[in-house]
């Protein structure tokens, strides 16, 4: 047992009193146990406060915003909190498996001073079947701010533990980013810090209708923003400044805007027409919704398939 190292926990939630619990008990179910557990209820309206209160261990402290105000205020509410010298993140609607903080913390504990975040791979359950429905395996460590620029290769922020350290030097989350704030942190840490990561899928993730990932309109405006404030960097490296465009065109053809898609796949392959992917997309979209979205499944399909050794090993809560 690693010993004197707190971790500190911080739960953003909002309006998720049926979920809350679950996703606290997760934690006090972890091997490591030296944490404390900061539950920031983002102006809830139903009884998440009393839920919260319902658990009487003293690790567990509860702090309420009068009014919402967001993910990211919510978890800067928290890291202002906490007391300890590491700092993880749980989305209210999330759990963990038992060893996932004591994995990361040994290898805080075995690796340099350069670390300062280790996050572990995550899979996706969908709420009505419960059938698994997409897996994320971490693949990229050490200095990787190149590849993030091309893609969010780290994922959910339930699935990081960082130095908390690096919101000393780099400050707290965007608040003027009402989604993919978490993808702009990476990015700012990256700046500075190793990653590195637990191969072991570690986080559960609930596919449900109330949460800001299903929401594709405010993903979308996210992306926009980000690739404004990072447009220097993004202009220098034509691939990745592409990828903000292909995303954003694949969002759109999901949506069934296929005007609004062809748009941006076009601008992806004007800025970088050695990807072929770019036109097989346009090509899609070409075909109208149903043939795009029917192409999108057959892909996901076969992706599954690579990682079917990995959907054998997800253990169960």
């Amino acid at each position: 047992m690693i010993k004197n190292l707190t971790v500190s926990v911080i739960i953003p939630t909002y309006n998720r009193a049926n979920l809350i619990g679950k996703a606290i008990k997760s934690v006090l179910n972890q091997t490591y146990k030296d944490l404390e557990v900061i539950v920031v209820d983002d102006g809830s309206t139903d009884n998440t406060e009393e839920i919260v209160k319902s658990f009487t261990d003293f690790k567990i402290h509860y702090i309420c915003h009068k009014h919402n105000r967001g993910a990211s205020a919510a978890r800067n509410t928290g890291i202002k909190a906490s007391r300890g010298e590491y700092i993880a993140f749980l989305d209210s609607d999330d759990e963990w498996l038992t060893e996932k903080l004591d994995k990361q913390m040994k290898i805080f504990v075995s690796e340099s001073s350069e670390v300062g975040v280790v996050y572990t791979g995550d899979y996706y359950v969908d709420g009505k079947d419960k059938k698994i429905k997409k897996v994320h395996i971490p693949r990229k460590e050490g200095y990787i701010y190149e590849e993030l620029l091309a893609g969010n290769y780290v994922g959910t922020p339930s699935a990081l533990l960082v130095k908390k350290e690096c919101f000393t030097k780099i400050g707290v989350f965007d608040e003027d980013l009402s989604g993919c704030e978490d993808y702009d942190m990476w990015f700012r840490i990256a700046k500075y810090y190793k990653f590195r990561y637990v191969k072991d899928l570690l986080v559960v993730c609930l596919i449900h209708d109330n949460q800001i990932t299903a929401n594709s309109e405010i993903m979308i405006e996210g992306i926009k923003r980000i690739q404004t404030k990072y447009s220097k960097e993004f202009r220098k490296r034509p691939y990745s400044y592409s990828t903000r465009y292909f995303y954003l065109g694949n969002k759109f053809c999901h949506l069934g805007k296929m005007r609004e898609g062809q748009k941006y796949l076009v601008k992806a392959i004007i800025i970088y027409p050695f990807c072929i992917k770019y036109y097989i997309y346009l090509l899609c979209s070409i075909f109208g919704v149903r043939v795009y979205l029917h192409i999108s499944r057959v892909r996901r399909f076969f992706m599954n398939i690579k990682k079917k050794d990995y959907y054998k090993k997800v253990k169960k809560l």
